[in-house]
C-alpha cells in the first residue's frame, strides 16, 4: 500500500478558496480571537504529519494482530498504546474541546480535518479519539458543572477515555426497550445494572480510566423513549482529590470477533451494581445523547471518506507502475513490455470515480461542518436558527451517503488492483473490510434514509429542504454565463429533486409505507445533487487559475457532472416506482417451508 499523504492542498482550497471560513469566523466574537487561519493550517499541517508518520504505520499491523480480550481485560495492538499518548500528549482529543476545559477550541470546520485524516491513517485507531470527543460533547452541553469540572480535563487531554453506551441485545435502533436500569441512591448517585453490546473501546489498555456515557431507565419510568435518562459511569471511580479510585461496577464481558476494524475492541460491557451520576434531566437521556450522536454522525460519514481517500491514493500510485497490454490508441510505453494500467478507459473511470466522489464529499463534510459552527457560534440568532435546520436535515445524508459511495470508492481501489487487491499484501482487502462497518453503526444507513425522508421532510412539509433549495437556487441565479456547463446540469438536479420531494410528501400523505419505500434512494438522490452544488461551486473557483491544481479540478468537475450526476435519474425511477411491488409477496413467501 502506498504511504498515505495527508491531502493537505484539496483541504486548503474547499476551507480557504470555496468556503472561505475565514470570513465566517471574523464575524463570531467567541472565535475571532481564538483561531485565524494561519494557526488553522498549522494545526491542519502538524495532522497530517502525525497522521502519515506516528498513526499510518500501524494499520495493516493493527488488523492483523487485533484486540486481545482475556479474563476481562483487552489487550490493544502492538504500537496503539504507544502512538495513543503522542495523540494525547499534542493535544488531539481536545482539538474540538472547550478551552475552559483545556481543549484546542477550533471550530467543527477545521476539527472534521483532522478526523479524515487520522482516520485515513487507521480507521480503527481512529475510533478511540472520535467517541472520546463525543462524550465530551455530550458532557459540555448537559453534564453539571461539577461534572464537567471533574471529568472533562482528563478526557480532553487524553488521559481519558470516553464511550457511549446504547445497544443491549435486544434494543439497537428501538432504544425505548432497554432494560438496564439505575437506582437512586439519595446522594445525587445511581447504581446501574445491566449489560451493553457493541461498544467501541469499551475496555482498552490506552489510558488509565474510561468513562462511559450510559442510557438507562430508573424502575419507576415510562415505557418507551420518554423514560429513558444519561448517566456518566467511570471504569475506575475519582477520588475528591481528582485520584484515580477503585474499581466500579463495570466489567467487559467479550469483544467481538469482526469482520474489520480489528485494531479497536468491539465490548459487551456489563454494569453489576455500577456507581453513576446524571447527566442532563431524567427522562431527556436521548435528548442529550443526540447531542453526541449529531456529531459522530457526520464523523462517521468522514470515516467513509478517509478510507476512500486512503483507497484512492494506493490506487492511483499501483495503476501508473503495473503494466498490463497496451492502449486502445497504441502504445503509449513503447520501450516498455506493456503500458501501464491507467491507459485503460475502465481503471480510468474507477479512478475518477473515486477521485470525483472522494473531493466531492470532503467539499460535503467540510460544508455540513461549516453549519455545525454556525449553529453553534454565530451571534445571529436567525442565523442559528436556519444552520440548525441545515444540520438536521444534512447530518442523515453526511452519514449515509459519505459512507455508502465510500464503500464504492473502496471497491473500486480494490479492483484496480485486480487479484492483488484481494489478497492482504497490498492492503485494499483491509479498508474494504474497515469500511462496511460504517454503514451501520451509528444508525444504519436504512435508518438514516428513514430519518431524512420520515422526520426532516415529509413530517415537516419539506420546511428544512426548503432552505437549502433555496440557497443552490441563489448560486444558479448568481452564477455567471460561463459557469453554464455546471450550473445547467445543477439546476436540472434541483429541480428533480424538488419535484421528487414533492412527489414523496404527497405520496406518504396515502400510504405511510411509500417512506421507507422511497427512503434510501431519495437519500441518493439528495446527497448526488449536494455534491453537484459543491463541485459546481468548485469549478466556479478554480476556472479562474491556470494552474495544473485547478484544471485538474476543472477536470474532474466534468466527469462528476458527464459521468455520475446522471446516477439520479434511475434512482428517481425507483422512487417513483413506489411501495406496491415491495409488498406483491405474502410475508409467508419469505419463510423457509
Amino acid at each position: 500500500m502506498a504511504d498515505y499523504k495527508a491531502p493537505l492542498r484539496d483541504m486548503r482550497f474547499i476551507l480557504n478558496d470555496v468556503l472561505d471560513v475565514a470570513a465566517h469566523w471574523q464575524k463570531w466574537p467567541e472565535l475571532v480571537d481564538q483561531v485565524d487561519i494561519d494557526t488553522a493550517w498549522a494545526v491542519l499541517e502538524e495532522a497530517g504529519k502525525l497522521a502519515s508518520g506516528t498513526v499510518a504505520p500501524l494499520n495493516r499491523t493493527g488488523d492483523e494482530e487485533g484486540c486481545v480480550w482475556h479474563d476481562g481485560a483487552v489487550k490493544t495492538p502492538k504500537g496503539f498504546k504507544d502512538a495513543y499518548s503522542v495523540y494525547a500528549e499534542g493535544g488531539w482529543v481536545g482539538v474540538g474541546g472547550d478551552p475552559a476545559f483545556g481543549g484546542m477550541g477550533m471550530p467543527k470546520v477545521i476539527s472534521a480535518q483532522v478526523e479524515e485524516m487520522i482516520n485515513s491513517a487507521s480507521l480503527a485507531f481512529g475510533l478511540y479519539p472520535i467517541l472520546t470527543a463525543g462524550a465530551c460533547l455530550a458532557l459540555s452541553a448537559h453534564a453539571s458543572q461539577a461534572l464537567k469540572e471533574q471529568y472533562l480535563p482528563n478526557l480532553y487531554s487524553g488521559v481519558w477515555t470516553g464511550t457511549m453506551c446504547l445497544t443491549e441485545a435486544h434494543a439497537g435502533t428501538d432504544l425505548g426497550l432497554i432494560r438496564t436500569k439505575a437506582e437512586p441512591q439519595g446522594d445525587a448517585s445511581y447504581r446501574l445494572s445491566g449489560s451493553k453490546i457493541f461498544i467501541t473501546g469499551g475496555e482498552h489498555d490506552l489510558t488509565e480510566n474510561i468513562i462511559h456515557l450510559v442510557l438507562a431507565k430508573l424502575p419507576d419510568a415510562p415505557p418507551g423513549p420518554k423514560g429513558i435518562s444519561l448517566f456518566l459511569v467511570p471504569k475506575f471511580l475519582i477520588g475528591e482529590d481528582g485520584s484515580i479510585g477503585e474499581r466500579n461496577g463495570v466489567s467487559c464481558g467479550s469483544i467481538e470477533h469482526k469482520m474489520g476494524i480489528h485494531g479497536s475492541p468491539t465490548c459487551v460491557v456489563n454494569f453489576d451494581g455500577a456507581q453513576g451520576w446524571l447527566v442532563g434531566e431524567l427522562g431527556r437521556g436521548l435528548n442529550a445523547m443526540f447531542t453526541m450522536m449529531n456529531y459522530e454522525r457526520l464523523g462517521v460519514g468522514i470515516q467513509g471518506l478517509a478510507a476512500a481517500e486512503r483507497s484512492w491514493q494506493s490506487a492511483r500510485e499501483y495503476a501508473c507502475e503495473r503494466l498490463q497490454s497496451r492502449a486502445p490508441s497504441g502504445p503509449q510505453a513503447p520501450e516498455k513490455m506493456a503500458d501501464p494500467i491507467i491507459v485503460h478507459p475502465d481503471v480510468r473511470r474507477m479512478l475518477l470515480t473515486m477521485k470525483a466522489l472522494n473531493e466531492g464529499g470532503r467539499a460535503f463534510s467540510s460544508y455540513v461542518a461549516l453549519q455545525l459552527d454556525t449553529a453553534k457560534y454565530s451571534p445571529d440568532e436567525t442565523e442559528r436558527t436556519r444552520a440548525a435546520g441545515m444540520v438536521a436535515l444534512l447530518t442523515p445524508v453526511s452519514k449515509a451517503f459519505l459512507t455508502d459511495v465510500g464503500l464504492e470508492c473502496t471497491v473500486h481501489g480494490q479492483q484496480v488492483f485486480g487479484g492483488h487487491g484481494y489478497v492482504r499484501e497490498w492492503g485494499q482487502e483491509q479498508l474494504v473490510r474497515d469500511t462496511r462497518i460504517t454503514q451501520i453503526y451509528e444508525g444504519t444507513n436504512g435508518i438514516q434514509a428513514l430519518d431524512l425522508v420520515g422526520r426532516k421532510i415529509v413530517a415537516n412539509g419539506g420546511a428544512y429542504f426548503r432552505p437549502f433549495a433555496a440557497e443552490i437556487r441563489a448560486f444558479i441565479e448568481g452564477a455567471p454565463a460561463e459557469q453554464g456547463e455546471f450550473v445547467a446540469p445543477l439546476a436540472k438536479a434541483l429541480e428533480t429533486l424538488e419535484d421528487l420531494t414533492q412527489w414523496v410528501v404527497r405520496r406518504a400523505e396515502s400510504d405511510p409505507r411509500e417512506i421507507g419505500a422511497a427512503s434510501v434512494e431519495y437519500l441518493h438522490v439528495f446527497g448526488y445533487t449536494a455534491y453537484a452544488y459543491l463541485w459546481a461551486r468548485m469549478a466556479a473557483t478554480a476556472s479562474s487559475h491556470q494552474d495544473e491544481f485547478h484544471q485538474n479540478k476543472l477536470a474532474t468537475a466534468r466527469f462528476f457532472f458527464a459521468r455520475l450526476l446522471p446516477r439520479i435519474h434511475s434512482l428517481e425511477a425507483i422512487v417513483r416506482a413506489g411501495s406496491e411491488t415491495l409488498y406483491l409477496l405474502e410475508d409467508d413467501a419469505f419463510r423457509a417451508t
